[in-house]
């Protein structure tokens, strides 16, 4: 006679899928499956591309990829250089523009490309003072103003790179025979390779994902022909099938940066030894080398900054603002807030859960939870609002049904949707900050917590969170800032009175009332500054 137990199999216990790991497939679901339901706007009816996208996506595409090998190549020879200059040579003001020229990551692009209306268009400042200008509304502006903001990415990688490199290394190359700067060249580039590709591909993506400052130069990429479907066609599957083009286009571009990373392989057969002694140049050559990156200073940052000022003050003393400013600050700060901490939050717990629940499941999941950042934020709006409209309108038809009541849109017509946007695009740049701060835990506090019986919970608040606050605090302020500034998806996605300091900027810019848009810019370059001063600062540190 058999005795049925009351527990089963231990085998079959372990198969039950643990809930750190349920949680994160959860996140991603949420964050990654508007983005990976794209395709389907080619199956059924979408199957063929829809006319009006047919009739924009070969210029677009057109358009994108020049902007993407205009971008790529003007910051990897601006910034790589920038970078080998204050690694390798020594000059007036060397110390100075060593962190100086990473100022520019604060200026938005298309608060630059608003400054520059303002003094170098045909209505502007100086074209009105009769100043030959050249024209800015063009293929070569749009790439300009993009290389001037997005060069620091290459700049710090390429920086950290060199200062990362053996003084040996370059001494071995010296006693071959080699000049100083075909050392630089033979030697120190080579090995700086990956981290200037790493920049480059930073940049582009930036670049792809631009819509402001495309938008208000008219250069009709990919984010601007998606915006023009969106609201000038109301297309929605033109739109989609636009969004997946780019997703796609994106996404090859950090396939193949990865792949070209993963091929080459540039090792120092020294052991790590002090940096590189910068060599001094003198008379001409030195001035001429504290001058060039002064004037590039000067012309994307502190100018514009100036001029911002400037407008700022006068339309203060003219009475210009008014309730409409306030009531942008605060809807600003609070959807910044808000999807800070949901961001942040959703990413301490993937990234507590990968910790103590290790899997694949895990991993991949919080890999796929991360795609947003690589992902434009037009992108982003369009991926979001199909499946909430689609909720809305099922809420709407049980509202009606049941209740006799019709409940509005719930989610597209408020700030929900917004919201959902900002945590898919950013929720990656907060996962990388809180699982790069986790890492850095000892896991035998883990175990040593383990052992006088405190549970996982338990281990997370007494242990874990004190060490991750500045981890948690960092990501926020990253996201806080990034969603401040973020344009696209905004303007895709606002509710009725939910502009922000950006939209305002954008449309006052539209309209060229640049003194109206002078005070939110300014507020936004202010807070802007907040990440670039504390990386300025962290990298002093380490060197």
């Amino acid at each position: 006679m058999e005795v049925a137990t009351g527990s089963p199999p231990a085998n079959t216990r372990r198969r039950r899928p643990p809930a750190w790991t349920v949680v994160g497939v959860l996140v991603a679901a949420l964050v990654a499956g508007p983005l990976l339901a794209l395709p389907l706007s080619f199956v059924g009816e979408g199957a063929a591309l829809d006319s009006i996208a047919a009739s924009l996506l070969p210029e677009a595409l057109r358009a994108s990829l020049v902007l993407a090998a205009g971008v790529g190549a003007g910051t990897l020879l601006l910034g790589g250089s920038l970078a080998a200059l204050v690694s390798f040579y020594d000059f007036p003001g060397r110390r100075w523009l060593d962190w100086a020229l990473v100022l520019p990551l604060a200026m938005p692009a298309y608060v630059l490309v608003f400054v520059l209306l303002g003094q170098y268009d045909y209505d502007g400042q100086l074209a009105r003072a009769g100043v030959p200008l050249p024209e800015i509304r063009s293929t070569g502006g749009t790439i300009a103003v993009l290389t001037a903001v997005l060069y620091p990415y290459v700049y710090a990688l390429g920086r950290g790179a060199f200062l990362a490199q053996s003084r040996e290394t370059l001494e071995a190359a010296r006693t071959l025979g080699l000049s100083h700067l075909r050392a630089i060249r033979r030697v120190a580039l080579p090995l700086a390779r990956p981290a200037l590709a790493g920049g480059v591909a930073l940049a582009v993506m930036e670049a792809l994902a631009d819509f402001g400052a495309v938008n208000l130069l008219g250069y009709r990429a990919l984010t601007d022909a998606i915006y023009r479907v969106w609201y000038g066609a109301f297309d929605q599957a033109a739109a989609l099938q636009l969004a997946t083009v780019l997703v796609g286009l994106s996404l090859t571009l950090v396939a193949l940066e990865r792949l070209l990373r993963g091929r080459a392989r540039y090792h120092q057969s020294l052991a790590r030894g002090d940096a590189p002694i910068p060599r001094r140049l003198r008379g001409p050559r030195a001035w001429l080398a504290a001058a060039l990156p002064t004037l590039l200073l000067v012309a994307v940052f502190f100018a514009p900054v100036a001029q911002l000022m400037v407008w700022a003050v006068e339309s203060l003393i003219d009475g210009t603002f008014g309730a409409e400013l306030l009531r942008d600050t605060v809807n600003t700060l609070l959807l910044a807030t808000v999807a800070a901490t949901i961001a942040v939050g959703a990413a301490t717990v993937v990234a507590y859960g990968r910790r103590v629940r290790p899997s694949r499941v895990g991993t991949v999941a919080a890999r796929l939870s991360s795609l947003g950042y690589a992902v434009p934020g037009t992108v982003v709006a369009v991926a979001v609002f199909v499946p909430l409209a689609w909720v809305d309108r099922r809420v709407d038809d049980l509202g009606e049904s049941l209740l006799g009541i019709d409940p509005g849109l719930l989610l597209t017509g408020t700030i929900v949707g917004l919201v959902l946007a900002y945590v898919v695009r950013f929720h990656a740049l907060g996962l990388f900050t809180v699982e790069a701060r986790m890492d850095e835990i000892d896991p035998t506090l883990d175990q040593a917590a383990r052992g006088l019986g405190a549970d996982r919970s338990r281990v997370f608040s007494d242990v874990h969170l004190p060490l991750l606050w500045p981890g948690i605090l960092t990501a926020a302020l990253l996201v806080f800032v990034e969603v401040m500034k973020e344009l696209p998806a905004t303007a895709l996605l606002r509710p009725l009175g939910g502009d922000t300091l950006a939209i305002a900027v954008w449309e006052a810019t539209k309209d060229s009332r640049f003194d109206t848009a002078a005070l939110p810019a300014l507020l936004i370059v202010a807070v802007s500054l907040v990440p670039v001063v504390a990386l300025i600062r962290f990298s002093r540190r380490r060197t």
